[in-house]
Formats: C-alpha cells, structure tokens, sequence
C-alpha cells in the first residue's frame, strides 16, 4: 500500500528491475549498439535498406526460396542496395538545390539547465527566458479554479464584448454552456454568444487545431510524393541510377504503407471535430471567421527539409537494421519545422476588445466545466432540466471517449449506470500591456495562417489583422481590407493610426500608463480611452495647451522607449507579467523558441523554499542519458533538492498529475499502448529506471521522499437511480434514459434553428419533447420522499468538502439498483498547468510538463509569468514571511480545495471570483481552514496533507479497487486485484478482442463498488458508507509501485522511434 515510502526501496528505483544491461557481455553488446546508434545517420532509404538487409542477411549467408529451391546469396541484395545508395547520395545533393534552394540551418535541439540556449534559437530582444514579450508591469489579474467561474467570467466578458473577440484554442465546442443549468441559460450557449455578438457588429475570429482525420501515408505518400521526387531527378542522371532511384523510392514507400496499415500509427488521435467548429459557428453569421491549422500534406519546402536531406545525407549500414522504417514516417510527419501530423496548437487563449484576456489550461470545449467538488453523478429523475451536462457534456473519456461530436446531442453514455470524469484546472484573467503581447502572439498567428493556406482562396471572410494602438498601451484590430465592408461595424474608438503588422522582434512599443478603472468611463471591459488618442478643440488655449501637453507626452515616449521595450514600460501600479511561450516555424512562422522550459527551469533553481506543480503530464530528464526526452526540467529539481539537502535546509516539491495520464480504459488492452507508453516515461522520470529524479536524490545519499513527493486526485459519488426514478419511469410510461435523451435533442439544437422558419422549427423541436414532457410533468408532481424526488440527493459529492451533509445520514431508497451499487468513482482528472514558487511566483498557463509541450518545436502553448508585488502576512516553516497575494491565494485555494477545505460550490451563486479580471478575487484570510494551509513548510499542514492522502487512498482501494494502486507490481497482480472484478468498460469490447493480453470479463461494472470487501444487505452498505465518509477532499497518494515489476509499455505493440516522440 502507498505509505511511508521509505519502508520500501523500490518507492524510488531498484537494479533488480531496472531496464539496464546487468551482465558484462550484455553491457559491451547495450554501449556498442548505443554508440552506433548514436553516431550514425538514420536515413529514409537507409531504413528500407536496413530493413531489406537484415530480412535477407538473416542468421546465415543464404536465404530459403519459397519453392524450395537453392538459396540466394544474400550479397546480391546487398550489393544492389549498396549501389543504389551510391548513386542516390551522389545525386542527393543536386536534387535538394532543385527543389528549393539553399539549406536552412538547423535547429538547436537541446536544452539546459542554465535555461540558456543558442543566438539561433530566439530574437534579438534579449527578454528574459528568451521570450518574444518581456516582462511589463501595470496589469491586473486573477485566477479561476476550475471551470465553473471561468466560464462565467468569459461569459460575462462576451456579452460586454463592443470590438473584437479572438480565440485560439485546441479545441471548441459551440454547443458549450458558459453557464449551468444550460435550460436555464440557453443564452449563454457558447454558438450563441458569438452570433448576438457578430450581429452586434463584433469581429470574431477563431484559430483552432486541425485534427488528423484519416491514414495520410496511404492518400499522400503514394503515388503522389515518389512521383514527385522522380520528376526532380537531373535529366543528366544515368538510366542506372534513375532505374534504382525510383526502385528504392518503389520499395520506401511500400513499406511506408506497410507500417501504417500494420501499426495505424495515423489513427486519428483526439476527437475532436475542427470542421464542425468551423462550419457551426461561420455558418451563424460572416462576421464569424475560423481558421484550422495545421494542414498535413507534405508541401515542397517539407521535402526539402526532409526526405530529400535524407536521401543525401543517409548512412546505410546493417549494423542498425529497423524492424520497420519508422524513421521514414519520422522523417514526413511530426518531426521537422514545416510539416505537423501529432503536433497540436495547444494553447487556449480568449482576447475581448484588446483589453481582457483569458488563458491558461480551460479549452472552452466539452469536458472542461465543472465544480469545486467535481459531481461525478447527474441523474435528476425528478427534473431533467436541472441536468448539468447535457448531451456530449457528460463524459467519461475512461470508459467512452467523445464520439460524432458533430452530433452534439448524442451520448452513449448511459449516466444511469456510468460516471462522469471529474475535470480539475486552472486558468487566470487579466487586462493592462502584458495584453499587448497576447494580442501579438494572435496576430502573428492569424497572419502566418492566413498567408500560408486563406490568402489563395480569396474569400471576402477572411484577411489579414492589423494593429492599432491605443492610448492604454493595447493594441485595437481590424480586417485590413474591412474598409467598405458590410460584415464590419468599426467603432469611434479607431483613430487613423493603422499600420501592417509587424513580426513582434521588430516592434517597438511605446510606453503606455495602464488605465485603471478609475480612468475609464465604466468599469470592465467596456471602458473608453481618455489618453492622447482623444480628439481636442483646435484653436485657442485649450488647443494651444493640449499642443504643448502632447508634445511633452512625445518628448517623453521618446526618451523613454528604450527602457520600456528592455524592462515592459515604467508603470508604478500593477503586478509585472510575463507571456512566455512555444512555438517554431511549423507552428508560428518563427524560430523555435521554448521560453516555458526556461522559466521553469530557472523559477526552479532560484526557489527558496518549496515548488509546488499541478500539470496533467511529468516527462522530463535529469540527464542525457534518458533520451528520448529532452526537456531538463527534472534535472532543475533535482539540483535544487540536493542543494538544500546538503545545505541541512528544509525544501519541498509537492507535485499533483492524473493517476491515469490519458484515457485508457483497461491498461493492459493493447488499444492502452499510448498511455501506458506515457506512464513509463513519467516513472523513469519519477523513480524508475536509473536516472529519475527519485533516483538521483538517493544515489547521492539522501532521502527523496523527505524532499518530493507525487500525489493523484480521486473522488466519488452515487447516481440517483433510486426509488424516485423508478416511480416516475412507472408513472409516466416513459424510462428515464429516453426522457433525458429528449431533454438533449431539445437543449442541443442548432444556434441558428429559428432561422429555418416557424414549421421546421414545430417539426424539430414540439414532437421531440413528447416523452420528455410526459415523463417532467409526472416527475415533479411527485412527493418529497425523504428529500429523494426534491434533487437535493442527486449528487453527494458535498459529503467529502467543508460544512457537507454525513454521508452516513444521506437517505436512500432502493428502486432501480440497490445504494451499494449507485455508488461510483473515478480519478479526477488534473488538467492544471500551473507552477508556484514559494508563494511569490506563478507560471500558468497551457503548457504540460513533457517534451511536446516543453521543447518549442513540437506542440504550441502560451503561458504567463506572475510576479505579484502585493505583500500579505504569512508563515513558511513556522517563521513570519512575506508573500504574494496572487501565489498565495492560489495555492491556498487549491490546497483546501484537494483538502476538502473549502464548502461546495453553488454555480446559482455566483460570487466576485464568478467575474472577468477588475473584480479582485475574494478569500477568506484568517478562517480557521486558511490557517491550515498558510504554512507550505511547517510539519502541522505537511502531516494533515499526507495523512488526509494515505487515509482516502485507503477507502479508495477498498470500496472500488480502482488501478494504478501500489499491490499491483506485476500483470498478475492486475488481474487478481482489478480484471477478474471488472467487465469491459462500454466501447471497449471491440478493442479488448483484438488482443490476447486483455483480462477477463468481470463481475461489476467499471468504477463501481467490489461487494466482497463488505457485508451483505443493509450491514454491508453501513460498512461502505462509514469508509466512504472518511473521505475528505480529494487528494490520494499516487501508487509509485505500479507495476514496478513490469515493462509497462511493452506490454501488447511494440514502441518504436517515431512513437516514443509523440507520446513523451
């Protein structure tokens, strides 16, 4: 069990079971092989090669024929191949000056700890990190736990919206609720914000991720791209050589196809539906543009960069023969600076009007909203309408991921019987002239979009953005070609001062005073400019003297611009911010930049006293030698552990992740693979495999869990499928799962349906609601049964957070099931990407904590740095310290919420933490649940955290037996302790009979409670219910023996080179 890791070795790595060659031989054999590996060149033909000449080489010098006849030396292959790679490497060089010029320098691929890099790596402007934006004072901002007040506040931010609205986000739902119930907010529907905002003249453009859709290898690849490279070939080259040119590029691409059809490595990956996005919301009104990028077929510029640098620079040797030539696939998609197939635009980004900005982990998309206490259960037998989330909104991507979200309303997740997913996240919102920087990142963005794919398709929707700047230092936009155009409403706050868009290195922003709500004609986003933008009476005195007051203004801006573009402007008010971010050319049309892995790195190394990190992903390095991950971050932790260990110092590292980085359902499936292959990589992180950060501490002499400890998030509830469902269903006529599905249909429809006319609107929406009316009307005539039919008990999530009913007290009636089997669980899923540092420095943003978001030139993130000079009062390892009100609050707020600490959240209250930046976040400073999270550092809060972990893991393991849990070291541990208990989860079944390593079906379904631990009857259930009420907050230990015993990921389909990339 997960306990006091020093009781066991294995908590933080072992020889006995690390992957390390452990004999003599083995180890001369593992160095030869690493060295050549290392060394030499892996090419696109060269793999084909080394896959054609190990099949032939084989353990002999001959090979069988299939009809039994002589061998065939395997030198004749061998010598066809090696003069095939003489005569393409000695064309190579020609063919890559014929298809686009010159060679363009590579780019850096490591990273340091000294959070340094290359002059090739960023800009000339020298800001801290390497970052396109330095830091800039004035600005306001403030955090959103979790997705129920975020989406308030950008609600409330839409519907103030007068200018603009810009989104950049992975993914986005248009059938989103910004607010809950959605029957009682259908307003506030995202589709429908942004329609009654564009007819309010709002420009609203929107970049979203573009989706792998379909096997690509198979469309593109063949025959297009060797065709391609065979009218490349010089017309002086000799029929020799170009007969075996075009037969390696024959047989490369053959066994492309191969590996993709073996393999499905071009499976789409996510769910998400870009194209219904897109279609959905441009469809409401032209005012609404949407750009999806990023597109996946191979253009000129990729085969030069690419295939054709391969086929020159390629060394063939059998010494290194692949089992397949993934490497080509590599060498296509995914891992050089033009083309993208796994790579995402990760950031999730909201700019309103050029003034308020919304950003951090929260992609305003299905999935994300939810409450303080996370309700995993919605079933309202009594009232469909107080359904939270609707349709495609209740999920559990454990047990059915997202399907035809295109067809929002369907869900074959049946909520009477399955849970929900829990979402735990983190996002901020803020105004002042680290906006500026947002709004540059966006235009950038939309222009390198627009010139690289729109500007051909010449549609009156889409163009270019340009800047305008106004008088509070933030930058007004509009469509460069938007003068005469009817789709557009400009404001009277748009002067004449437009110019083109300049890449952010070669701008040099003015230095503006952020303009207070005091300074503007209302509060919000709404406020008017009162700077020297504002026009003035010409003539006479007053015009005289706002001449004079002008020209001193620009006497000023002058001798002050230097300073404000090294140092972000001399505001004396406000907390200094930082935009930091990911990006490279195939995703911004920039050099690659990876200012996040500096910050942290460096945010890590400076800490005094502890680091505090929720992100839904740790893969990261303490060395070199855990290649393939590349990022240091690890490596920043463990000097600074050792640094305070040597020093006899007190130094903690609290980090938080999923139990389940991913959306397996049954680990040892072989559809599992991909995370699987994400929780190895996060254990050689952690505490495995020679290098870890666990690890290194202890190799030099140190404890590693008195220093830094993992943790997972975990809760519970019951679904309402009680006496009072039963009775309405028996009432009514109607079952509960065809009522609720109606009650979808009718919520879900389209924004626009009331412009198909008044008998497509009767034949859609009346017939439809029949049995839901039918089955409501019955419902809520019912009686008050023991507070059973009144909603009260429809979720109890309550139970575990602060002033919440005993559950021991919560009523029940059996009706459709039995209370033992209403009862649920799953992790809850942490999706935060935040970092704190001794309560005085935030990172936050979108941006995990893994390579692919972390090196620059694989997914794109954003993130902000939050310094906040604000001092409050507190306590760190029980002395008086001064820290920052921002950080602090934050991290308080998350502690006592894990902790069960704060009361449960009432989305029909709405309170000042409900509201856009300008309404400070409220906290309760000196409640006695404060002053137990206060002190990060003093042994009170530290043996309330770890106790409060260890006893809810505790009733966790023995109510549901959930995995990844400390028992199950090996794959027989797995199934005595989880498979022979549960049945596939719904969706899997398929996938599960495809493999031969799945366990067998089981007794209970999926996150439902094992009935062998306890009693029978009603004893039983009083026995489940005291364990479950020991539950407080949601905070459990994370299981470091998982499966210590195992190769976790090989287990099922093999890794390869191109597949160990993507997932770490």
């Amino acid at each position: 069990m997960a306990g006091d890791y020093r009781e066991d070795p294995l908590a933080y790595g072992d020889s006995e079971y690390s992957r390390r060659p452990q004999t003599e031989d083995q180890a001369t054999q593992y160095a030869g092989e690493e060295s050549h590996y290392r060394d030499e060149d892996r090419g696109l033909v060269g793999d084909t090669y080394r896959k054609m000449r190990g099949r032939y080489s084989g353990q002999g010098a001959t090979r069988p024929v299939p009809n039994g006849g002589p061998g065939q030396p395997s030198g004749l292959v061998s010598g066809l191949f090696s003069t095939l790679h003489g005569a393409v490497h000695g064309i190579g060089s020609e063919v890559r000056q014929r298809v686009a010029g010159t060679d363009r320098p590579p780019s850096s691929s490591h990273t340091h700890a000294t959070a340094s890099c290359g002059n090739d790596m960023h800009d000339a402007s020298q800001n801290r990190y390497g970052s396109f934006a330095a830091q800039r004072s004035g600005n306001d901002i403030k955090w959103y736990v979790d997705g129920c007040g975020y989406m308030w506040a950008v609600s409330r931010a839409l519907e103030q919206a007068r200018e603009s609205i810009w989104i950049l986000d992975w993914w986005l739902s248009p059938e989103l609720y910004l607010r809950r119930p959605a029957a009682r907010n259908e307003q506030y529907r995202i589709d429908r914000m942004l329609q009654a905002a564009a007819q309010r003249g709002v420009r609203v453009n929107i970049i979203v991720y573009k989706e792998v859709t379909q096997a690509l290898t198979r469309k593109y690849l063949s025959p297009t791209i060797p065709r391609y490279f065979d009218s490349l070939l010089p017309r002086h080259t000799d029929r020799l050589s170009s007969a075996l040119f075009r037969a390696g590029l024959a047989a490369t691409f053959a066994s492309l196809e191969y590996v993709e059809a073996e393999n499905q490595l071009m499976n789409p990956l996510v769910p998400v539906c870009s194209s219904h996005t897109k279609h959905a919301l441009e469809n409401l009104h032209p005012n609404i543009s949407v750009f999806r990028h990023p597109d996946h077929l191979p253009d000129a510029q990729t085969v030069q960069s690419s295939l054709i640098s391969s086929l020159s620079n390629m060394s063939l040797s059998a010494k290194t023969a692949a089992s397949l030539p993934i490497d080509a696939l590599k060498a296509v998609y995914g891992m050089n600076e033009d083309v993208i197939l796994y790579w995402a635009h990760h950031e999730k980004l909201c700019l309103v009007d050029g003034k308020i900005a919304f950003m951090g982990g929260l992609d305003l998309c299905y999935g994300r909203w939810d409450l303080n206490q996370h309700p995993i259960a919605d079933c309202h037998p009594t009232n469909l309408d107080d359904t939270v989330f609707p349709g495609q909104e209740y999920n559990n991507a454990r047990v059915l991921d997202f399907q035809d979200v295109s067809h929002w309303q369907n869900n074959k997740l049946d909520r009477t019987v399955n849970s929900r997913m829990g979402w735990s996240d983190i996002s901020v919102s803020l105004r002042g002239p680290v906006v500026e920087d947002l709004r540059a990142h966006f235009v950038e963005r939309w222009n390198f979009i627009y010139t690289e794919k729109y500007d051909v398709r010449k549609d009156v929707r889409y163009s270019r953005l340009t800047f305008n700047q106004n008088s509070a230092g933030a930058y007004q936009s509009r469509p460069s070609s938007s003068a005469g155009d009817p789709r557009y409403r400009p404001s009277s706050a748009y002067s004449q001062m437009s110019q083109p868009f300049q890449p952010y290195a070669q701008r040099q922003p003015s230095p503006q005073p952020y303009q207070s709500s005091r300074d503007a004609d209302s509060g919000g986003v709404e406020g008017t400019s009162r700077g020297f933008g504002s026009s003035y009476e010409e003539g006479g005195l007053r015009g005289r003297l706002n001449d004079g007051i002008q020209r001193i203004g620009e006497h000023l801006e002058d001798h002050l611009e230097h300073h404000h573009h090294m140092h972000g402007g001399l505001q004396d008010a406000g907390i200094p911010c930082q935009i930091v971010r990911s990006c490279a050319k195939w995703s911004h049309g920039v050099p690659r930049e990876h200012s996040i892995q500096n910050a942290y790195i460096d945010i890590i190394q400076r800490s005094q006293y502890f680091i505090y990190i929720e992100n839904q992903f740790f893969i990261t390095a303490t060395s070199d030698a855990q290649k393939p991950v590349k990022n240091k971050i690890g490596a920043a932790i463990v000097e600074r552990i050792l640094r305070a260990a040597r020093a006899g110092e007190k130094y903690k590292a609290i980090i938080i992740i999923p139990a389940v980085p991913g959306f397996a359902g049954d680990l040892k499936d072989d559809a599992s693979l991909g995370t699987r292959a994400i929780m190895e990589f996060q254990y050689n992180s952690i505490n495995r495999g020679g290098h870890s950060i666990m690890e290194s501490i202890a190799n030099a002499g140190f404890d590693p869990t008195q220093y830094i400890r993992f943790y997972n998030l975990r809760n519970y509830d019951r679904i309402n499928s009680s006496g009072a469902m039963r009775e309405a269903e028996q009432s009514s006529g109607v079952d509960f799962t065809t009522a609720q599905q109606q009650y979808n249909d009718a919520i879900e429809l389209p924004a626009d349906f009331r412009s198909r006319g008044v008998d497509e609107q009767e034949r859609v929406f009346n017939p439809n609601r029949q049995d839901y009316s039918r089955y409501q009307q019955t419902a809520q005539g019912m009686n008050q049964r023991q507070g059973l039919s009144s909603g009260r008990w429809d979720s109890v999530s309550e139970c575990y957070m602060l002033g919440g009913a005993d559950l021991r007290s919560v009523p029940w009636e059996n009706g459709n099931t039995s209370e033992m089997d209403a009862f649920v669980s799953e992790e809850l899923y942490v999706h935060s990407k935040v970092l704190i540092a001794d309560d005085r420095t935030v990172i936050c943003g979108s941006a995990n904590l893994n390579d692919r978001s972390q090196n620059g030139d694989h997914d794109s993130e954003i993130a902000i740095i939050v310094e906040d000079p604000t001092p409050i009062d507190s306590l760190m390892n029980d002395r008086p310290y001064r820290a920052a009100k921002f950080a602090a609050t934050l991290r308080r707020q998350l502690f006592r919420k894990h902790l069960g600490l704060l009361p449960p959240q009432d989305m029909s209250r709405p309170d000042a933490n409900f509201e856009p930046v300008g309404v400070p976040n409220i906290y309760d400073f000196g409640s006695a649940e404060d002053r137990l999270v206060t002190d990060p550092l003093s042994d009170t809060f530290l043996n309330l955290w770890n106790s409060r972990a260890h006893q809810n893991t505790l009733a966790f393991g023995k109510c549901f037996h959930p995995v990844p849990h400390d028992d199950v070291r090996t794959w027989k541990d797995y199934d005595t302790f989880y498979g022979c208990f549960f049945s596939k989860a719904p969706g899997k079944e398929k996938a599960a009979a495809a493999t031969t390593t799945a366990t067998p079906a089981g007794k209970y379904k999926w996150g439902h409670v094992v009935k062998e631990n306890f009693s029978e009857g009603a004893r039983g259930v009083a026995e489940m219910k005291e364990l479950l009420g020991t539950v407080r907050g949601t905070l459990v230990e994370m299981p470091l023996l998982f499966l210590i015993k195992e190769d976790i990921a090989k287990e099922g389909v093999s890794l390869n080179a191109f597949t160990e990339e993507v997932y770490t």
